[in-house]
């Protein structure tokens, strides 16, 4: 769940284990949702009558709202390829038909993709012109600059490091609150589960 710039409640689902859910606009698993705070559909949604924001989505983990007001989510694949992806309103994610960047123009491909072993994303956050992205699976913290609704290289950090990473947030002073996730399916380590901080390099 996250609040946009315009004051819209912003919700990520998953298709609950049916993968045609996503592709079904009357079903709401498999999407990104869009709501008034009160729960009503506002009026400029892609879809009428319908929270129905973007679709086509396997399951939608993460979402974060850059400077320019972007919309970026996190996304679990299934077996091959974890997605970021920059959402527009109305758009087809391509799930189940693709999974990761296709050939199919039907579809939008994500601005970028890792395996299954890398990533299984989670929690994103938004700093300095940067994606991070929490790996549950992946064991790191994921770097992906991001500009003009483009992504560059990703980098990784902390692999291996702390464990599965659950979420990862932007903390009052610049810094980064990243919370560990080893209990339920990792290795627990003494004093797991944790809320780490992570400070960043100034610029220059």
């Amino acid at each position: 769940l996250i609040f946009g710039p315009d004051g819209k409640l912003y919700i990520g689902t998953g298709d609950a284990g049916s993968p045609s859910r996503a592709q079904d606009r009357d079903s709401l698993g498999g999407k990104i949702l869009r709501l008034e705070p009160d729960g009503s559909v506002p009026a400029d949604n892609p879809f009428g009558d319908s929270p129905v924001f973007s679709y086509g989505h396997r399951n939608v983990q993460g979402l974060a709202f850059d400077d320019d007001g972007n919309l970026w989510a996190s996304e679990f694949g299934q077996n091959r390829w974890d997605e970021l992806n920059l959402i527009r309103p109305g758009q087809n994610y391509g799930w189940p038909e693709v999974e990761g960047i296709g050939d199919d123009d039907r579809f939008v491909n994500p601005v970028a993709q890792w395996s299954t072993d890398e990533a299984s994303p989670s929690g994103i956050a938004f700093v300095r012109d940067t994606i991070f992205m929490a790996a549950l699976r992946g064991e790191r913290l994921w770097q992906i600059p991001v500009q003009d609704g483009r992504a560059g290289e990703p980098r990784d950090f902390a692999v291996d490091e702390f464990g599965r990473l659950r979420t990862v947030e932007p903390a009052p002073d610049g810094a980064l609150w990243l919370v560990t996730s080893n209990t339920f399916r990792g290795h627990p380590r003494n004093g797991d589960d944790r809320i780490l901080r992570v400070t960043l390099q100034a610029e220059g």
